[in-house]
């Protein structure tokens, strides 16, 4: 297994949670000639069975015609990898479904949102077999078997909890950057996380209270003063609790979501649109809970919460 895998082996791995990101690296991963099997269900399942995987956006199109696809863990085997991909009010039912699959000495790197997944991973599989991770990738299945990407933006971060750039984290790192796409190992994930909740927590809310695109929400005035507040808000809860924040992430942040595509949607936003559960709980709700445990005030947070509460749990009847 992983633990003595050779740098530049291919690898046993399992996309659990076959969404628009684990779909996305799952088929660059699957095209360069690892073995990649796929969880997923319904007529996205059945699609992938049928068809393979088409992937489509801005830096070109590909298909991986023949995949392996289940809804059963079980029927994969053990994995050295498992990148963990699902929404996080699915993170207990699934980390008990892969379970058996790292029982060889495997490893599961989270890419979910938010900030406190692996821990939640960890208290079901071992925390020894979990790894944090961030992906920067924006993207929808446009239909069952296709998934469409919005952006530039390919890659992961990803880190042992003890902060050592381990063997196996070194030779995932190598097999992600000869699929095509960006792969960094670091030294503190958890600061990482946070770094990032600024602006996903944030454009999570805002892209959904005021349902419209990058576009709209970054360039009106004021809407950027409520950005700049979202923003300022998720660093302060950080610096709170002893986590490293650049200076500058305010602004910096404000910048790159004014780069985004004009088009471009928060993921939450389309969970809402189609009329699905939301991760608001823990994304909005993660900075509100830690600034009221902190003293530190989170008044924008709490009014995108509070307005998209009635939505958390799917389309109210």
């Amino acid at each position: 297994m992983i633990g003595g895998l050779l740098l530049g082996s291919f690898m046993r791995i399992a996309i659990m949670g076959t969404g628009a990101v684990g779909a996305y690296f799952g088929a660059l991963l699957a095209r360069s000639g690892h073995d990649v099997s796929f969880i997923a269900r319904g007529d996205h399942l059945q699609a992938m069975r049928e068809r393979g995987l088409s992937v489509v956006g801005p830096r070109g199109d590909f298909s991986v015609p023949k995949v392996k696809a289940t809804a059963n863990p079980e029927e994969i085997g053990p994995v050295d990898v498992v990148l963990f991909c699902v929404k996080l009010y699915d993170t207990e039912s699934a980390a008990q479904s892969i379970a058996p699959i790292l029982s060889a000495g495997g490893v599961c790197i989270s890419l979910q949102n938010g900030v406190d997944a692996q821990e939640r991973i960890g208290r079901i599989v071992g925390n020894d077999q979990v790894m944090g991770g961030l992906a920067f990738v924006s993207g929808v299945i446009e239909a069952p078997g296709v998934v469409r990407y919005a952006s530039d933006m390919s890659t992961i971060r990803f880190g042992e909890s003890n902060g050592a750039l381990s063997a196996r984290g070194i030779a995932f790192s190598k097999a992600c950057e000869a699929a095509g796409f960006k792969a960094e190992l670091v030294a503190d994930i958890r600061a990482a996380q946070w770094q990032k909740m600024v602006g996903l927590a944030s454009n999570a809310a805002l892209s959904c209270v005021v349902r419209q695109p990058a576009g709209v929400v970054y360039n009106d005035p004021d809407l950027i003063v409520v950005a700049r507040g979202a923003f300022s808000e998720v660093k302060a809860v950080a610096e709170a609790q002893g986590l490293p924040m650049p200076a500058d992430i305010v602004e910096r942040t404000l910048a790159m979501h004014q780069n985004f595509p004009p088009k471009m949607y928060a993921s939450m936003y389309h969970d809402l649109a189609r009329g699905r559960r939301l991760e608001l709980d823990s994304l909005s709700g993660v900075i509100i809970r830690k600034g009221r445990e902190l003293g530190v005030p989170t008044p924008v947070h709490a009014m995108a919460y509070a307005c998209l509460k009635p939505y958390m749990h799917g389309a109210p009847d």
